[in-house]
C-alpha cells in the first residue's frame, strides 16, 4: 500500500456521513483533507474533527446539481494552490421513494444524474489530467449495491451509471500512475442508508481507504466493498 503522508484528498460530501469517515481515516493516515460540503457552514463540523491531526485543512463549497456551482468549486480548489493526489467522488442524492415506479418524475431523474453523474464527471474531468501530468492519482468513485427496488429507480439507475464511466476513464489509465476504482460502501446507517441499515457509519472504514492506497500498477476500474475488506490498516 502507498504512503499518503502529506498528499492532498479532495472528498466530495465530506460535511458528514461517508465522507466524513473517509476524511478522518486519511488524516490519520497524515493525508491533508479538502473538505466540502453544499454550503461552508455545513463543513463546520468535519473541520472541528480534523482540527486534532496534524495535517493541512481546506473547506470548499458548493452544490453538485448547479454546473455553475461546480466550476465554482473546482476554481475554489484551484485557488488553494495544492495540487489534488486523491480525489474521492462521494456525494450522491436519492430521490423519495416512490411506490408508483412507472411515476419518478423527470425532475427526480434530472437530480439524480446531476449529482451522482454529469457532477463526478465534470471532477475527473478538472482533476484527473493533472494528476497524470504529476505522475500520481487515485480517483474513488462510491457506487452502491442497491437491488430490486424499482421504488428507487433514479437513484439506482445513477449509480450504475458510476460504474460504466469508471470503466471507461480506467481504460485511459491503464498506462498511467492513476488509478480510478469504484467503492461500495454497504449499507450504512446514513442520511441515504436510513435507520435501519445493517451497519454504523464508522464500519466503512478501514475498507474505504483501500482504493486510495493501491499501488500505482495496482487495481484500476475495479469495484471494491468497504465492509468486506479483510485487512486492518
Amino acid at each position: 500500500m502507498i504512503d499518503v503522508n502529506e498528499k492532498n484528498a479532495l472528498i466530495t460530501g465530506s460535511s458528514r456521513g461517508i465522507g466524513q469517515q473517509v476524511a478522518k481515516g486519511l488524516a490519520k493516515l497524515g493525508c491533508n483533507i479538502i473538505v466540502h460540503g453544499r454550503t461552508q457552514e455545513n463543513c463546520k463540523t468535519t473541520l472541528d474533527l480534523l482540527s486534532h491531526y496534524n495535517i493541512k485543512v481546506y473547506c470548499i463549497y458548493g452544490e453538485l446539481s448547479n454546473e455553475d456551482q461546480i466550476y465554482d468549486l473546482i476554481n475554489q480548489v484551484k485557488k488553494l494552490n495544492v495540487r489534488v493526489d486523491i480525489l474521492y467522488n462521494n456525494a450522491a442524492v436519492m430521490t423519495p421513494y416512490n411506490v408508483d415506479i412507472w411515476n419518478h418524475s423527470w425532475e427526480d431523474w434530472m437530480l439524480s444524474m446531476k449529482v451522482n453523474v454529469f457532477a463526478m464527471y465534470k471532477l475527473c474531468a478538472a482533476f484527473i489530467p493533472a494528476m497524470i501530468e504529476n505522475g500520481f492519482g487515485r480517483v474513488v468513485n462510491l457506487v452502491s449495491g442497491i437491488k430490486d427496488q424499482p421504488e428507487l429507480m433514479p437513484y439506482g439507475a445513477s449509480k450504475w451509471a458510476v460504474l460504466k464511466l469508471t470503466d471507461d476513464i480506467a481504460v485511459k489509465l491503464k498506462d498511467t500512475s492513476v488509478r480510478i476504482n469504484t467503492l461500495d460502501p454497504g449499507w450504512l446507517k446514513t442520511d441515504l442508508g436510513g435507520e435501519y441499515a445493517e451497519h454504523s457509519v464508522e464500519a466503512v472504514l478501514p475498507g474505504a481507504l483501500a482504493p486510495a492506497l493501491v499501488e500505482n500498477d495496482g487495481a484500476n476500474g475495479e469495484r471494491f466493498s468497504a465492509i468486506d475488506y479483510p485487512y486492518k490498516l
